[in-house]
């Protein structure tokens, strides 16, 4: 498996609880929506795979037991996009803010600069290499902050409401490029079509529990269960 969880929970600075012994694994190019209300976890189990919160339980990452010893070589095997892209994008230009990822890889600057021009013209970014992020379009920022990771060449990507305020023709450029990718992917959103569209297999989260874990054309089609959790009108 390249992504193993065992019980894992995480609890809030206040004492809240996140996740509530969620369990489940991904395989190599397994591509996995993650689905919930607001508040059901999803952002939280995120971040814990990337050692980003204190969790409690089990964390495997492509054969790596994640810990703070061993967190940084698991970072090198997945990497996260968040929701908001401004966390993502912090560099002077955008070529800056890509090779970052690759030369905390250990890279000389040649091969990080090959790396990040790759990945910025694989998301249709070729030519803006030394704009700034802040001038960028939303939808073009959304894409910067996956070139930020797909120039580390992971093999697990996180995605956190990767198409949130995107207009429709940005929402679709991040379908298509997403769908012709190979890494396996988990992806966390309320956008159920483009869930429906990139995910043979979806996990439901309410309240920090796993509650469905199925392929995604049978939990998507059971109406009850989403109603139930928020995620589809009753009427």
């Amino acid at each position: 498996m390249l992504l193993q969880l065992d019980n894992l929970s995480v609890f809030h600075h206040d004492g809240t609880q996140a996740l509530n012994g969620v369990s489940f694994s991904l395989a190599p190019g397994e591509r996995v929506g993650l689905i919930g209300p607001n508040g059901a976890g999803k952002s939280s189990l995120l971040l814990a795979v990337m050692n980003g919160l204190h969790f409690h339980g089990r964390v495997v990452v492509d054969g790596i037991e994640l810990s703070r010893r061993t967190a940084a070589d698991a970072r090198q095997r997945c990497g996260l996009v968040f929701q908001d892209a401004d966390d993502q994008l912090f560099m002077p230009t955008l070529l800056e803010d890509v090779a970052f990822g690759p030369l905390h890889q250990q890279l000389d600057a040649a091969a990080a600069e090959t790396r990040a021009r790759d990945a910025i013209a694989a998301v249709g970014l070729a030519g803006l290499e030394h704009k700034s992020a802040h001038h960028l379009s939303g939808g073009q920022k959304r894409v910067a902050a996956i070139a930020t990771v797909l120039a580390m060449r992971v093999k697990l990507l996180l995605l956190d409401e990767p198409a949130a305020n995107l207009d429709v023709r940005s929402r679709r450029r991040l379908i298509d490029l997403l769908a012709a990718r190979d890494e396996a992917l988990l992806l966390a959103s309320h956008d159920l079509d483009i869930i429906r569209r990139l995910c043979s297999r979806v996990i439901l989260l309410d309240a920090g529990r796993l509650l469905a874990d199925g392929p995604t054309e049978t939990i998507l089609a059971d109406t009850t269960l989403l109603t139930q959790h928020g995620l589809m009108d009753s009427e």
